[in-house]
């Protein structure tokens, strides 16, 4: 059985250690804080008796609200069964073998390319540059001959935030040499002013979207595509029948609408990012790094590694993210959510006590 590398898997960790996961302080996964919004409660309720009927296939009701959401064309629109589903199609989509992730990343990545025989390479960004990344760097890299660029923004697990004019200039690299562009845009909702998704959808290459982390539903599996109509008709070719179930569709379409849900969560996030990270940093031996998304990468300097760290807590109910096994980083690295104050309190609280260990 695969085990797949990333947090979230606080079910797994629960049934190890004989406890529920409700007992469990997850800190592993980027769920927004302020938990599912009521109209998702209340559309995933109502859409109980369109269960008896297959699921609409081409989910014309979402892509119509996606398309509208973004300001963009239906044709544009993509819906998939999580953005992971969407990465696993990439690379029997796009023409060719090899492919640069720009690193640290998500490690589905390179796990997708891999299945279809793909080479991987990657272009490592340094902590010590505050993880930015080199676009004459990216240029000779580029040169080499690649036929794909995975780079996710804001990155994760950095939560660095590249401005769209920087994106604009990454992709005039993909079309000079022949690259196709993936932008990974999982955490923009976030940021949402600073996507670069009509860039990407004119100007070549495809943005990969999440509607799990911000409207806090990753047990539904929900995500999108944008891109050119043939690009997207491309995707849309290779989608499994009946990907997005009926109470995702349903979701996502109540969850787009929510303007007020919105506005609380940027605010209440911005606030408890801020906080959170302030703690962190009040900490001997931690160093946060700034972010854009709803977690913080930290770096642990001296003292225990991520690993042992990650033990130490969950001795006492608290799950973190241990980041060594990131392609660019090592065992000093973790990261954390952004939870609610009493929660973000109690993660400064023990990680200050085991710290000391």
């Amino acid at each position: 059985m695969k085990n797949f590398d990333h947090g979230g898997n606080v079910f797994a960790v629960a049934r190890s250690l004989g406890v529920r996961p409700e007992e469990i302080l997850d800190f592993s996964a980027s769920i927004n804080p302020l938990g599912m919004a009521p109209v998702v409660k209340e559309a995933l309720l109502s859409s109980l008796d369109r269960l008896m009927h297959y699921p609409d296939s081409d989910a014309v009701e979402l892509s119509r609200a996606v398309a509208a959401f973004h300001g963009l064309d239906e044709a544009s629109i993509c819906v998939s069964n999580g953005s992971t589903e969407l990465i696993y199609l990439l690379p029997r989509l796009v023409k060719g073998k090899r492919a640069l992730i720009v690193a640290p990343a998500f490690s589905e990545y390179a796990n997708a390319l891999a299945r279809e025989g793909w080479e991987i390479a990657y272009l490592d960004l340094a902590a010590h540059d505050g993880f930015s990344l080199s676009l004459q760097a990216l240029e000779e890299r580029l040169a080499e001959g690649f036929d794909a660029l995975f780079l996710c923004n804001p990155g994760n697990p950095t939560g660095k935030l590249l401005p769209p004019a920087t994106i604009e200039k990454v992709c005039a690299l993909c079309r000079s040499n022949g690259t196709f562009l993936v932008l990974d845009e999982a955490f923009m909702d976030f940021c949402e002013e600073e996507s670069a998704k009509h860039l990407i959808v004119k100007g070549g290459g495809v943005v990969l979207r999440s509607l799990t982390k911000f409207f806090a539903i990753p047990g539904l599996r929900l995500g999108y595509a944008l891109g050119s109509a043939s690009v997207i008709a491309g995707l849309a070719a290779l989608r499994e029948p009946w990907s997005v179930n009926t109470p995702a569709q349903a979701a996502g379409i109540a969850a787009l609408s929510d303007h007020d849900y919105r506005q609380r969560t940027m605010r209440f996030v911005a606030a408890e990012r801020a906080f959170l990270a302030a703690g962190l940093a009040a900490l001997a031996g931690c160093k946060p790094y700034p972010a854009a998304a709803n977690y913080l990468l930290v770096e642990i300097k001296g003292g225990p590694s991520a690993a042992d760290l990650r033990e130490r807590l969950l001795g006492r109910g608290i799950l973190i993210r241990d980041c060594s096994t990131f392609h660019g980083l090592d065992d000093r690295f973790f990261r954390v959510a952004v939870r609610g104050r009493e929660e973000n309190e109690r993660l400064v609280e023990q990680l200050a006590k085991v710290l000391r260990l």
